[in-house]
């Protein structure tokens, strides 16, 4: 029985714990000179570093004994083979269909769905040439300038983050911007600067009845056809959905729309034509390039042995801290300042994903799920947060992600963040003794008293565990690998916590809150009987504030 296995497993790695908890990372290091060459692993030239982390031979034993248990070799091969692994909403979860470039079919319910990505994909790639070379232009005749992607949560958070993060790689003349919020301030300060005789917008809502992403796109509507007259808006708009009807309606011309499977998820669907306004700002080569390193990551995942997988190992390291050392958090920190939207990323990625607290059965989870994913771009953490990573009460495992050689950047700027990477990771490792610090004070010439003052303020306990990822430079090939990662990271933990990774019942009730509530405010004279007893009074204070 699986569960059995799996709590067995659990129970041998609290017990390992105890066995090896009076170690630190250090003393590891200490005991064996060749721990780093033993604990990494690299995949062309990006390189997993693991040998920062409370583990021994005989941890990576145990969490492999827990995948094994789990049955995660089959699950995984589920997931691959396109069985209905999204059991609520009985859909396969194919988004490395959008990625596949084996030449193999990947079928679902008995169709090879390959040659209807192709098809979608020449299409995007045909219209977004046609943007960046001048054919397609807006109503006035002038070329676009400026892209306005107008999406929500997948549709805005994959696009934003590539986008910041392969901004070397846009073409020159081209600008590329996303409206997320319904807060009216997110689309006016983004249209502020624009020219919208240059300005094309491409909204992306499957069904294209996603309340903030259709408020913001009435709202651009609007004002292009306040602008330029009612006929431009054909000329201004895309679309990313798969309502026709819906899209007719708005005014945007079918050979504009793009659709996709319903077996691509939200959070899973950079890849797929979610992905327009950054194939138009870097140009279908440079996102086949991105496609193509998802590709080469989805290949590793899948025919890697365990115990030489990165993903695979990534997940049981975080399942090794979330259940059984006990802690709720994990840092990214990427040393780069395009990828600054990185972490928000995968906070959707992971908490989405598998913030869950019911198993794929049905029942309630018997261990912690999903930990709290945050994180901003070195250097800049260093003068904010690290002060609690470093000597706060909470441990918080760190991803570090840097770059060896810089794009469109000084080299002499990146030598430094690499050098200040490097510090953290290994300052998070050995800490600063007792020792060390009296040490140091005397060498500063404090008295004796002075320096038993200061002393307890300077030690760092150390032993705090964290992961580098080190690779070339980022390009769109290297942005695919990353992505790809994280996303079978979370998978293997999904595995591990018998929960369904490709679900988001959690964003429903929200949204149907909102539905109800935003006729009542925006009637002021709308009744508030049944409402409960704050959210009624805060209407009604609202109204007392804007004069109503």
């Amino acid at each position: 029985m699986v569960d059995r296995d799996v709590m067995a497993a659990l129970a041998a790695l609290e017990a390992h714990r105890v066995e090896i908890g009076h170690h630190t990372i250090a003393d590891f290091f200490a005991s064996d000179p060749g721990r780093f060459d033993r604990l990494h692993l690299r995949l062309g030239d990006l390189l997993f570093d693991y040998s920062k982390h409370r583990i021994t031979d005989a941890t990576l034993a145990h969490l492999i004994a827990l995948a094994r248990a789990a049955n995660l070799e089959e699950r995984r091969a589920e997931l691959f083979a396109g069985v209905k692994v999204n059991l609520t909403e009985h859909r396969p979860a194919l988004h490395m269909a959008l990625r596949n470039f084996s030449g193999r079919a990947v079928m679902v319910e008995g169709q090879d769905v390959m040659p209807g990505i192709f098809a979608v994909r020449e299409k995007l790639y045909a219209f977004a040439n046609e943007v960046r070379t001048g054919a397609v232009r807006g109503a006035t005749g002038k070329r676009f300038t400026d892209i306005v992607n107008i999406g929500i949560g997948g549709s805005d958070l994959g696009p934003a983050m590539a986008a910041r993060a392969l901004s070397p790689f846009v073409q020159k003349g081209l600008r590329a911007h996303f409206v997320s919020n319904v807060d009216g301030a997110d689309l006016s300060d983004t249209l502020a600067p624009l020219d919208l005789a240059t300005t094309l917008f491409v909204v992306a809502s499957k069904t294209f009845t996603t309340q903030e992403t259709m408020a913001n796109a009435a709202s651009a509507r609007a004002r292009v056809a306040a602008a330029l007259g009612e006929d431009a808006v054909g000329h201004h708009f895309a679309a990313v959905s798969t309502r026709l009807d819906l899209v007719a309606n708005f005014g945007i011309r079918e050979e504009r729309v793009f659709g996709f499977s319903d077996w691509v998820g939200g959070r899973y669907s950079l890849w797929s034509s979610i992905g327009l306004t950054l194939a138009i700002a870097i140009g279908p080569e440079y996102f086949d390039d991105f496609l193509r390193g998802g590709h080469e990551v989805d290949d590793h995942f899948a025919e890697a042995p365990l115990q030489e997988n990165i993903p695979v190992l990534m997940g049981l390291l975080g399942v090794w801290y979330r259940n059984v050392w006990g802690y709720g958090a994990h840092a990214v920190i990427p040393y780069d300042q395009r990828l600054a939207r990185f972490p928000a990323y995968l906070q959707q990625l992971d908490m989405e994903s598998n913030g869950k607290s019911v198993r794929r059965g049905g029942g309630q989870v018997s261990m912690a799920t999903a930990p709290v994913i945050w994180g901003e771009p070195g250097t800049n953490g260093q003068h904010a947060f690290f002060q609690m990573l470093h000597q706060g009460t909470d441990i918080v495992p760190v991803d570090f992600l840097v770059a060896a050689e810089p794009i469109d950047a000084d080299a002499s700027h990146h030598q430094l963040l690499v050098a200040n990477c490097l510090a953290q990771s290994e300052a998070l490792m050995h800490g600063r003794s007792r020792h060390e610090v009296d040490v140091q004070l005397a060498a500063q010439g404090l008295s004796q008293a002075a320096a038993a003052r200061l002393a307890p303020h300077k030690v760092f306990a150390g032993n705090r565990p964290s992961s580098m990822l080190m690779y070339r430079r980022l390009d769109p090939h290297m942005l695919g690998r990353l992505v790809a990662l994280y996303e079978h990271k979370v998978f293997v933990q999904s595995v591990i916590w018998d929960i369904n990774a490709f679900d988001q019942w959690g964003v429903e009730l929200g949204k149907e809150l909102a539905n109800r509530l935003a006729p009542i405010v925006a009637d002021d004279e709308a009744s508030t009987q049944g409402l409960n007893a704050s959210t009624a009074g805060l209407i009604d204070y609202r109204r007392m504030l804007t004069g109503a």
